[in-house]
């Protein structure tokens, strides 16, 4: 943005200072018409008219200075925005990417949240309603999770290492008994793994 009002700045002023030499050409024209013409015969007056086409032509080429400098200045802001929109192009190019990256991503998720709320209702539908009413409650006391797997003599969910007491107590007890952590309270689930 900052480019292109620079380089619109500069064609603005690139016009008025090509149109102050146009002025100053034309000025410069008529006078020397009117000194070829032969219309002035005072030889003061030859003499001002001669000093102000000498003068109407150095300020002719100071203002074709400027001019150059000018579009120089100007050349200079347009390879610049030229560069930067090019730039920009290849920034959107990867933001664009990235959002479509993001979208299939989202999707796939959707369709994973859709398959897994579905495998969640059938398995829901087996387990007893104090033992799912229980899970619920846990999942909300300890930040979504209510079960975890006892891996290794450790819970999963709080990450700690049970007492050898309460070890015994879970390999006593009957399988479809509900055993829970000691320290997290949550629902422990036993495998192979578990280190019993």
């Amino acid at each position: 943005m900052a480019a292109q009002t620079e380089e619109s700045d500069c064609a603005r002023e690139q016009t008025k200072a090509e149109q102050d030499v146009d002025q100053v050409r034309q000025r410069a024209g008529r006078d020397q018409q009117r000194l070829d013409s032969g219309a002035v015969t005072s030889p003061k007056d030859l003499e001002n008219l001669q000093r102000e086409i000498a003068s109407l032509a150095k300020r002719q080429g100071d203002l074709e200075d400027v001019v150059l400098e000018v579009m120089e200045r100007r050349e200079s802001a347009q390879e610049r925005v030229a560069e930067l929109t090019e730039r920009v192009g290849a920034v959107q190019g990867k933001i664009d990417d990235a959002t479509a990256r993001r979208d299939a991503a989202v999707e796939e998720l959707d369709a994973e949240i859709t398959s897994v709320t579905k495998e969640r209702e059938v398995v829901a539908g087996s387990v007893p309603d104090d033992l799912l009413k229980l899970y619920g409650k846990l999942r909300e006391q300890q930040g979504g999770v209510g079960a975890a797997k006892l891996y290794q003599r450790s819970c999963q969910g709080c990450r700690q290492e049970l007492a050898i007491t309460e070890l015994s107590e879970i390999r006593s007890a009957a399988p479809d008994t509900v055993v829970r952590c000691e320290n997290c309270r949550r629902i422990l689930v036993r495998t192979a793994d578990s280190g019993l």
